[in-house]
């Protein structure tokens, strides 16, 4: 296998009165393709900060983060958006979709960015509803879907790019149990087809279901257990 995400000894510092706080004091692991993977901790321990890190929407004060075999470190802030943009699919508890437009409207979005022709960018959001299950609901809008629905065409937007990794902040977390459940089988399939995913969440029950947790506490990996197999 290869690495998707390499972390060297991640620190991150942000500025707060005259002595600040360091949310990462030494992160260092690494996750390979295929993998599917839990980080959890409780409040403070860091993780939205790292979640953050790794999708690239922030940068560490020390340390390197090497993604898909390149190194972040340095880069200037267009050439991480375009690394995002080709390399992580991202599936926020908000869903984030845009409400005038419809789910391939919006599943197709992050190939406008790519400047993938329309025609093409049609073809693969449709492919993509039609994988999660919602063919049938091309030309509806947000307002028109379950929380279900919503999030099931958060998840073919994060993966029309055929990203590296697939980045998921608590995603079950607006939904009821059952829907939790429905979301997190179709994660459970997505990594069986080979998607890289990483779960961020404050959920015990969702992270025991991962191949693999991350606890944090404090800044620091406090654990890193594997599953040799997985009850789906």
């Amino acid at each position: 296998m290869s690495a998707v995400i390499q972390l060297e000894g991640i620190k991150k510092f942000y500025p707060l009165g005259k002595e600040g706080v360091w949310a990462l004091r030494g992160v260092s692991f690494t996750i390979e393709k295929g993998e599917l993977v839990g980080i959890v901790g409780p409040s403070g321990s860091g993780k939205s900060t790292l979640m953050h890190i790794l999708g690239c929407l922030d940068v560490p004060t020390e340390g390197r983060y090497i993604l898909a075999g390149r190194d972040t470190t340095g880069l200037s802030d267009r050439e991480l958006a375009r690394l995002r943009n080709q390399e992580i699919g991202f599936v926020f508890q908000s869903f984030h979709l845009l409400p005038r437009y419809t789910a391939l409207e919006n599943v197709a979005l992050p190939l406008v960015y790519a400047g993938v022709p329309r025609r093409e960018r049609m073809r693969r959001a449709q492919a993509m509803l039609e994988a999660v299950g919602l063919g049938d609901r091309l030309h509806h809008r947000p307002n028109e879907l379950s929380g279900g629905q919503r999030q099931r065409v958060a998840i073919a937007r994060a993966l029309v790019n055929r990203p590296s990794l697939l980045l998921a902040d608590e995603p079950t977390g607006n939904l009821d149990s059952a829907t939790s459940e429905e979301i997190l089988r179709l994660f459970l399939e997505l990594n069986s087809q080979g998607h890289t995913v990483v779960i961020v969440t404050h959920e015990p029950d969702i992270a025991a279901r991962m191949h693999r947790q991350i606890s944090l506490r404090d800044g620091l990996v406090a654990e890193d257990r594997r599953r040799v197999a997985l009850a789906g």
